[in-house]
């Protein structure tokens, strides 16, 4: 997807976030960028670990306060990791 057509600008952000899937359980992975609507994890065995179209919980790690956490479905992959959207809850 052409960067000039997204919806949500991308900011590079890099922290650590703690991921919890249903099977593979905690997986700790960086952040590489994130927007309004979602993030993308840097994650070597993302292919192996996750599916398009899984839902994922996860939390920032780190900060002074326990981050929110937030449910993410995995939308896309590229080599070096794996595109999540943020599930709205409604």
């Amino acid at each position: 997807m052409d960067d000039n057509k997204r919806e949500h600008k991308r900011t590079p952000l890099k922290v650590q976030l703690r991921i919890d899937h249903p099977v593979h359980g905690q997986m700790l992975v960086t952040t590489r960028d994130i927007s309004d609507s979602g993030v993308f994890v840097v994650i070597d065995e993302a292919q192996s670990l996750l599916q398009i179209g899984e839902v994922v919980s996860g939390q920032v790690q780190g900060l002074p306060i326990p981050a929110p956490v937030v449910q993410m479905q995995v939308v896309r992959f590229e080599p070096s990791g794996v595109a999540l959207i943020f599930q709205r809850e409604d």
